[in-house]
């Protein structure tokens, strides 16, 4: 049975990597290890860890913590384990069956590295043409958007402190945007940088926080919330920072 709970605490951890809300994680593992026998669950969630407490029926606890790091974005995973779990609370699933189709959810595809820089080309130049850019503008944000992915893949390598690699990719952003004014591109980067800068802006760290806070997990709310502000501040200093080498070409 050990086994069975140990399954549900990885199918929590990968949710909480995938970019659930901490309340919906914490009550889809203790639903499941309900289901799964479970007398008694004590289930403690904050974005960085999951401390799990669970008694069998032989009335023997056992207690299981996970360490949550480099926490991203993936509904389509999500999904997937939220359709699991669900499986799991209404017993429709073998017991035998659940670690198999687990692996099988981590192992599903993915985008690749070239569908993530198109994406962000495009996303990028959208906004910017959302923001009051004209074609030309549309063009650099296109290219520096797509360039952008491959800051964040090396800020994240080089730094493990979400905060400062927000601050590099916002330092690498405004930078090519003072170089598109640099070489007469463009008259003006603001909308470029905008653009650019939407991609960086943790919204969805953000609006989870809110969402914690609501149903009353103050501590998890505050965490993220504190997190999101922090990125904020990161973002913008990567700016203020360009502006000061560059003599407020950027702006």
């Amino acid at each position: 049975m050990i086994e069975l709970f140990k399954c549900a605490v990885d199918i929590g951890e990968q949710m909480l990597l995938s970019g659930g809300e901490v309340h919906r994680v914490e009550d889809s593992v203790t639903r499941m290890c309900k289901a799964l026998g479970a007398q008694r669950v004590d289930c403690f969630i904050i974005p960085s860890s999951i401390v799990l407490t669970v008694t069998d029926s032989e009335s023997e606890s056992h207690t299981m913590t996970r360490r949550i790091t480099n926490a991203g974005t993936d509904f389509t995973k999500l999904s997937k384990l939220n359709d699991l779990s669900r499986r799991i609370c209404k017993n429709t699933i073998k017991h035998e069956d659940i670690r198999p189709e687990y692996e099988k959810i981590l192992e599903g595809k993915s985008y690749s590295f070239t569908v993530e820089c198109i994406a962000y080309a495009f996303i990028a130049g959208a906004f910017t043409l959302f923001f009051g850019g004209d074609l030309v503008e549309f063009l650099c944000a296109f290219f520096i958007g797509g360039l952008t992915r491959f800051a964040v893949f090396f800020s994240d390598i080089a730094v493990k402190n979400t905060i400062f690699a927000k601050f590099l990719s916002s330092f690498f952003v405004t930078v090519m945007a003072a170089l598109a004014v640099k070489i007469g591109l463009t008259p003006a980067a603001d909308e470029i940088i905008i653009g650019n800068i939407m991609l960086l802006i943790p919204g969805l760290g953000f609006t989870n926080a809110l969402r914690d806070l609501f149903v009353g997990d103050s501590i998890a709310g505050i965490l993220r919330s504190l997190e999101a502000v922090l990125s904020a501040v990161g973002i913008a200093a990567g700016y203020i920072l360009t502006v000061l080498i560059t003599g407020g070409v950027a702006i």
